[in-house]
């Protein structure tokens, strides 16, 4: 009987290729939060198992954006950057379409490495003195008022610092604060009544896009690698497979009782 799942064939690290190799921005998370996990992803093929998709969340980036792209036709504001005190207004380009699509994205070839690195942004805006700010929005449902301090936050930090470096790369100016629309919904009403009602709100936060050079020259060590690399200490997925494998031996504690990934 077949599990569904299949190993991945094509997009693969390839050592002796001249072309850019592409890694996403997302990648370039799985890799922080795990070399082992990316490298049999990039290398030999075998993802992460895929999550269920949020379609409440894409529903609100939907609408979020449906909204300031009525405001950039305009070149106004948004009622949230003036209740904010932000002196800021959506930003237009002839490409904005095309780096908010995600398998596209703004994309910058990073010669050292040859690697071709790409992201979908959400959200441009520009100031009074013509920077760039990266917007990305995020949808949630929890008591009390939204932050960024929670420690598994440091992806959505480091998000939207690998976009300010992708278009500062391109040749544009871009503030180092980024901003979070943050749609919040609202648990105490008194019913559903077919319908869910955010408070939104937008957080700041300050990036710093020293540590991306260092993490691209470490990828593509990781890339060229022959044996699979270590085990982040707190990977979830790497702890389960190791788990099940030491578990499933056969009756001389000697053989495996399954073949092990890693060979």
């Amino acid at each position: 009987m077949s599990i569904g799942y299949a190993k991945r064939t094509r997009g693969l690290f390839d050592q002796n290729a001249k072309n850019p190799f592409q890694i996403s921005r997302s990648k370039i998370e799985l890799y922080t939060e795990c070399p082992r996990c990316f490298w049999l992803d990039r290398v030999k093929g075998v993802p992460r198992p895929s999550g269920f998709p949020f379609n409440l969340n894409s529903a609100v980036d939907i609408l979020l954006k449906k909204e300031f792209d009525l405001l950039r036709q305009s070149g106004t504001r948004h009622p949230l950057m003036v209740s904010h005190g932000i002196h800021a207004a959506p930003f237009s380009h002839k490409d904005l379409e095309l780096w908010r699509e995600v398998f596209k994205g703004i994309r910058h070839v990073h010669a050292p490495t040859n690697l071709l690195i790409f992201g979908a942004v959400d959200d441009i805006w520009v100031n009074e003195k013509g920077e760039l700010h990266v917007v990305d929005y995020k949808a949630t449902s929890k008591e009390g008022v939204v932050s960024l301090s929670a420690d598994w936050q440091d992806s959505y930090r480091r998000q939207v610092e690998v976009y300010q470096w992708l278009l500062r790369s391109l040749g544009f100016s871009v503030s180092n604060k980024a901003y979070f629309v943050y749609a919040n919904g609202i648990r105490d009403r008194e019913g559903f009544d077919a319908r869910l009602e955010f408070d939104v709100s937008i957080l700041s936060h300050d990036g710093n896009t020293s540590w991306i050079e260092p993490t691209l020259h470490n990828i593509k060590q990781c890339l060229e690698q022959k044996e699979v690399p270590e085990m982040a200490d707190n990977c979830d997925y790497c702890a389960y497979i190791e788990a099940v494998h030491g578990s499933l031996k056969g009756p001389d504690d000697n053989e495996s009782m399954i073949p092990t990934l890693f060979t």
